[in-house]
C-alpha cells in the first residue's frame, strides 16, 4: 500500500511533492507493519516543510523567550489548506458532530475543520464574550488564574467533540476546555493541534485523550 503523490504550488510558483496521507485515517497501531516507516517518513516530511514556514522571533513577548510565529505559515494559502487537510484527515473516521474552537487563535483552524469534517463549529471564550447563558471553568496558569465559558447550549448529551487551538503548551486551557465539553455530557473524540511544545510536557495533563499535532518542538 502506497500514499499517493500530488503537488503543492505556492502564489510564487514553488512546488514541492506529498504524499496524500488522507486515506490513512486510522491508528498508526492498527497499520500493517511494512506501511508505518513511509507514513512516519511522510510525516516528517510534512513537519519539516511547515517548520520552515514559521518565523522565529525570539525575545518575545519578553526576553529569554522564542516565539514560533504562524502567521508566515497562514499566508500561504497552499500551507494553509494542507494543515487543514492533514488535521481534518486524521479525525474524518472519528464521526465528530461538533468542532470546539479555543479563543482567539483555535478559531482560525476551528471552523475550517468543522466544515471539512461535515461538523458544526462551538466557540470557547474568554468571560463576558458570549451572549446568552453559559457554563464556566476557572484553571491555574503559572501565576495567578483564568476562565474560560461556553455556552450551556452548545452541546447535547453524546455529541461527539473534537477540540482544536493552535499551541499545545502547558496543556492547562486544553484540560479546562475538555472539562467544560464533559459538563454538557459531549464524548471528547480528541484534541487537534498545529504546535506543540514537546518539553512542556502539556501531553501529560491529557493523558487518555486521542491528542495530535502537526508540529512538535523539542525546545
Amino acid at each position: 500500500m502506497q500514499a499517493s503523490a500530488r503537488a503543492w504550488t505556492d502564489a510564487d510558483g514553488f512546488r514541492l511533492a506529498f504524499a496524500d496521507l488522507g486515506r490513512y485515517d486510522v491508528p498508526l497501531s492498527k497499520k500493517m507493519a511494512s506501511v508505518q516507516r513511509p507514513i512516519l517518513c511522510v510525516a516528517r516530511f510534512y513537519m519539516d516543510k511547515f517548520k520552515q514556514l514559521i518565523r522565529n522571533v525570539p525575545d518575545f513577548p519578553k526576553k529569554g523567550i522564542l516565539f514560533y510565529d504562524i502567521t508566515t505559515l497562514l499566508k500561504n494559502a497552499a500551507a494553509l489548506k494542507e494543515v487543514i487537510d492533514q488535521l481534518s484527515s486524521r479525525f474524518r473516521a472519528q464521526k465528530i458532530d461538533l468542532v470546539v474552537g479555543v479563543e482567539s487563535r483555535g478559531f482560525i483552524f476551528a471552523p475550517a475543520l468543522a466544515c471539512d469534517l461535515g461538523a458544526g463549529f462551538v466557540p470557547v471564550r474568554k468571560p463576558g464574550k458570549l451572549p446568552a447563558e453559559t457554563i464556566k471553568v476557572t484553571y491555574d496558569l503559572e501565576y495567578g488564574t483564568d476562565t474560560l465559558e461556553m455556552h450551556r447550549d452548545a452541546i447535547r448529551a453524546g455529541q461527539r467533540v473534537l477540540i482544536v487551538d493552535d499551541l499545545l503548551a502547558t496543556g492547562g486551557t486544553a484540560a479546562a476546555v475538555t472539562q467544560l465539553v464533559q459538563q454538557l455530557g459531549g464524548e471528547v473524540a480528541g484534541l487537534a493541534f498545529l504546535v506543540e511544545l514537546d518539553f512542556l510536557n502539556g501531553r501529560k495533563r491529557l493523558d487518555g485523550y486521542d491528542v495530535f499535532s502537526l508540529i512538535r518542538y523539542q525546545s
